[in-house]
């Protein structure tokens, strides 16, 4: 576990902070359901972690950011393409706000100031990326960012890109929900376990308690 899963104690700082952006764009009342698509790292860990959230309705493991034609774990596993591991994300915003989704996203998920790698993982396709799907998911991304880097949160320069989602490919069926079948394999324990519980130590009130 690297000193980025270890500071828990950065968690609340940044989910206040988050919370008092304020300047974003006025919205229609939220809709029931709204999607988005977060790249950082093995996606396997990014659905456990954020498959574990009140308010989120379905997660899907997939890639972003290329076509069709690559959209392939064999030809994106060699980090040559524009694809990024990433997972797809339904939720509820009256359950889990935006903002919230994303003090989880660049305090537990991944590190945000790792280029192109998270960990173990090296390559392009292993990049932190937002994919966001609505102009205000945008706004509210890059003020998390502008806060973030403002706040000097991080020691090192924050690399996470912003494009619009121009197609999300559903990956191979092994790869929905390892960790829930596999809880037990070997990168599963090292990667994605602590992560885990890095989540329930700084958010515990984001936790479904449905999940174990």
């Amino acid at each position: 576990m690297n000193a980025f899963v270890r500071t828990r104690d950065a968690a609340l700082a940044l989910l206040l902070l988050v919370g008092s952006l304020g300047a974003t764009p006025p919205r229609k009342a939220p809709e029931p359901t709204e999607r988005i698509v977060l790249a950082g790292g093995c996606f396997w860990g990014m659905q456990a972690v954020f498959q574990r959230l009140i308010g989120v309705r379905r997660t899907v493991v997939g890639y972003a950011g290329g076509s069709a034609r690559s959209a392939h774990y064999e030809i994106v596993s060699t980090g040559l393409t524009r694809q990024a591991e990433s997972v797809e994300i339904w939720f509820d915003p009256r359950v889990v706000s935006l903002r919230q989704l994303f003090a989880v996203y660049f305090t537990v998920a991944h590190d945000p100031t790792e280029l192109n790698y998270q960990g173990p993982d090296v390559g392009h396709q292993y990049r932190s990326e937002i994919f966001y799907t609505t102009a205000h998911q945008r706004a509210v991304a890059a003020a998390t960012i502008a806060a973030l880097t403002k706040a000097h949160r991080f020691s090192k320069p924050i690399v996470t890109e912003l494009a619009p989602l121009q197609h999300f490919y559903r990956a191979e069926a092994y790869h929905q929900n390892f960790e829930r079948k596999h809880p037990n394999d070997p990168y599963i324990v090292e990667v994605d376990l602590p992560k885990l519980r890095a989540l329930r130590r700084a958010f515990p009130n984001l936790v479904a308690h449905a999940h174990p």
